[in-house]
């Protein structure tokens, strides 16, 4: 079996599993079930905002809509009726000063460095210790569910088949290592 990892955001997951060149896909937020079957993952992750360490926000332990609001924003270029922020920010996108958007954080970071702005995203995805860049989460919290996802009516290959039925397993018995 050969693995292909390809990164993305959940438009490019979708795009990419509708047309057949991915069998499964990661994503986290909601599921379209009537397009997709998913399996929820035993993880979890939490939305914050990514800024340099000299940023004024970069002293609070948390972030709050407010701290955002009239700050430059360079946020996920997801389907905008779908944004997890709007009910969050309590205010819509256009709103905002939305200065940027990115498919892949890392993107966003170089403009971060730059002192561009502010970036919206989950926690983890950039390696912050040793660099310029911070994470700070969003208070009150905003998480989101993982999922694996796959096309509904897919037919899969032998190996495709065998590795769904594997992450079924690790899940169902509580087996989340290699």
């Amino acid at each position: 079996i050969h693995y292909h990892i390809r990164s993305g955001n959940a438009v490019f997951v979708k795009e990419y599993l509708d047309r057949g060149l991915i069998d499964f896909g990661v994503i986290y937020g909601p599921v379209d079930t009537a397009g997709y079957h998913a399996i929820k993952l035993p993880v979890r992750d939490t939305w914050g905002v990514l800024m340099r360490r000299d940023s004024p926000l970069a002293s609070k332990e948390y972030i709050t809509p407010q701290d955002l609001w009239d700050k430059p924003l360079i946020v996920s270029a997801q389907e905008s009726d779908h944004w997890p922020m709007s009910r969050w920010m309590g205010k819509d996108p256009e709103e905002l000063s939305v200065v940027a958007t990115y498919n892949l954080v890392f993107n966003a970071s170089l403009l971060l460095e730059e002192g561009l702005g502010y970036a919206l995203c989950f926690d983890k995805l950039i390696h912050t210790e040793g660099t310029g860049l911070c994470f700070r989460p969003f208070s009150p919290p905003l998480e989101a569910p993982g999922y694996i996802v796959w096309k509904k009516y897919q037919i899969f290959s032998k190996a495709a088949g065998r590795f769904l039925q594997s992450v079924r397993e690790k899940i169902s018995d509580g087996t989340h290592g290699p």
